[in-house]
């Protein structure tokens, strides 16, 4: 069978008709189901430092002195509740040499972060912390005295009184078959050891008070040692600003008699 050129041309022109068709139905069915699932999936925004700065007010570099850091540990709390308070892409740097806080950040940023600092740069408490021995032989005081120190709180403190004690610890023989002795020293006398913190109406206290003294002498390996005798009270107690409060008391070996031991813990001028 032979088609005449007209009907071939017909035939053409229904076919390419169906062909559009069918291009055009599945591309609108590509558009609605493409739409239908960003329908279904909820919008994120991603948002850094930079799209912060453009959207809203300009971000400014400012420099923070804090002028009442005195351990490194101080500077790195203010690090850290800068960072927990401001938000994520805010850019913070710590220049510990020079106790400064760098920060990157938009105007409303820079306030808060401005507040904050200024709430928290403050300098630590000093308080005169006084220890009182009274020497007593049942309820007669025989004597008293008195060991006095400046503690800033939450910094640990250290008094001294006494004398240096050489102890062997042991004998070198050289190649010439001399023998040389080495020796460490003790401390010998009262030591205080003193860390507090405010607390309510007055202070948390840690310390520690010893009290030793060298005897006599023995002989050890042909090496005479001295005897130290030693007593230490060391704990934690709740003392009242301003007030005298009685910690205990150290016995005094081979008598009688005994010290009281009081602290009092006042702010410091």
């Amino acid at each position: 069978m032979h088609l005449k050129p007209t009907s071939r041309s017909f035939l053409a022109m229904r076919l390419l008709t169906f062909a559009v068709i069918a291009s055009c139905a599945y591309a609108t069915a590509r558009a609605q189901s493409k739409d239908g699932a960003e329908a279904k999936q909820p919008e994120t925004h991603t948002q850094d430092g930079n799209t912060q700065c453009r959207s809203a007010s300009p971000c400014t570099l400012q420099v923070y002195k804090i002028r009442n850091i005195s351990a490194q540990n101080d500077a790195n709390e203010v690090l850290v509740a800068l960072r927990n308070v401001l938000e994520p892409w805010v850019k913070i740097y710590l220049v510990a040499s020079q106790n400064q806080i760098v920060l990157w950040a938009s105007p409303d940023q820079q306030e808060v972060a401005a507040r904050l600092i200024q709430q928290l740069d403050h300098p630590h408490t000093t308080y005169r912390v006084t220890f009182t021995l009274t020497e007593m032989d049942g309820s007669k005081r025989l004597g008293t005295q008195h060991y006095s120190m400046v503690v800033q709180a939450g910094k640990r403190t250290m008094l001294k009184e006494g004398s240096k004690v050489p102890v062997a610890t042991g004998t070198v023989t050289q190649a010439t078959s001399a023998s040389q002795t080495q020796f460490t020293y003790l401390d010998v006398g009262m030591n205080f050891d003193v860390t507090l913190d405010p607390y309510g109406d007055g202070v948390h206290l840690k310390s520690k008070v010893e009290r030793s003294s060298a005897l006599d002498e023995r002989v050890i390996a042909g090496i005479h040692e001295p005897v130290v005798r030693q007593t230490v009270l060391e704990g934690e107690f709740a003392v009242p600003e301003g007030k005298p409060a009685l910690i205990g008391s150290i016995d005094i070996d081979g008598t009688t008699r005994r010290d009281d031991v009081t602290v009092l813990a006042e702010p410091a001028q």
